[in-house]
């Protein structure tokens, strides 16, 4: 069965070697980011996919978490299998968790725990309500948007593990880089990430995403 031309672009499609890694038997997207961390994710972040995760992010769509995150795991298991021995997830700031009533990126995380009959760690904490990284263009500026946000939580459950970190959409990289150096200095023993969906790098600008 073909797909339809406004299907979502997924790793079957538009691939470039430098956005995407070929892994057995299809193509999953991942990308180096701030620090050397590693993202990986299913969908790009363009046409219809950013705008159903605009809905599940922006709009309530909370049932969006629960296909989003099973394309998660689909994609974690094939570019991370063994890599990984604990989930945790970017969490937001408190007043943002109340004014949208959900943490998307612990809902993912949730879901695809769900397929692998666990569940993620609580292991970080948002600790300032800093402006959101959408509104921000400039890498260097969102780098520095994230700076010292977030702190670690029970860090005895951190030491010596292999963390798998979870987000909705993937840009500059700047908060799981962030998120990943925090939890290394507690002691984490590597960091990996996924995301629903990575934002393509522009072409032909010479800027970097």
């Amino acid at each position: 069965m073909s797909e339809p031309a406004d299907a979502p672009r997924t790793a079957q499609q538009q691939t470039s070697p430098r956005e995407e890694i070929l892994l057995g038997r299809y193509r999953v997207l991942a990308r180096r980011g701030p620090g050397g961390f590693l993202c990986a994710a299913p969908l790009w972040y363009q046409g219809l996919a950013r705008e159903g995760l605009h809905r599940f992010k922006f709009r309530g769509m909370s049932s969006a978490a629960a296909p989003l995150g099973e394309l998660i795991a689909g994609c974690a298991a094939e570019h991370f299998s063994g890599a990984f021995d604990t989930v945790t997830w970017v969490p937001v700031c408190s007043r943002r968790l109340r004014q949208r009533g959900y943490d998307q990126a612990r809902l993912l995380a949730e879901s695809a725990c769900r397929l692998w009959e666990t569940k993620p760690l609580p292991l970080l904490r948002k600790t300032v309500h800093n402006p959101a990284q959408s509104g921000l263009k400039e890498a260097a500026a969102r780098r520095a948007n994230v700076l010292g946000v977030y702190e670690a939580v029970d860090p005895e459950r951190i030491s010596g593990h292999r963390i798998l970190l979870v987000d909705d959409i993937c840009t500059t990289g700047a908060t799981l880089a962030e998120c990943a150096r925090v939890l290394r200095e507690a002691g984490a023993a590597d960091v990996v990430c996924a995301a629903a969906a990575l934002t393509p790098l522009e072409r032909d600008s010479g800027k970097k995403a």
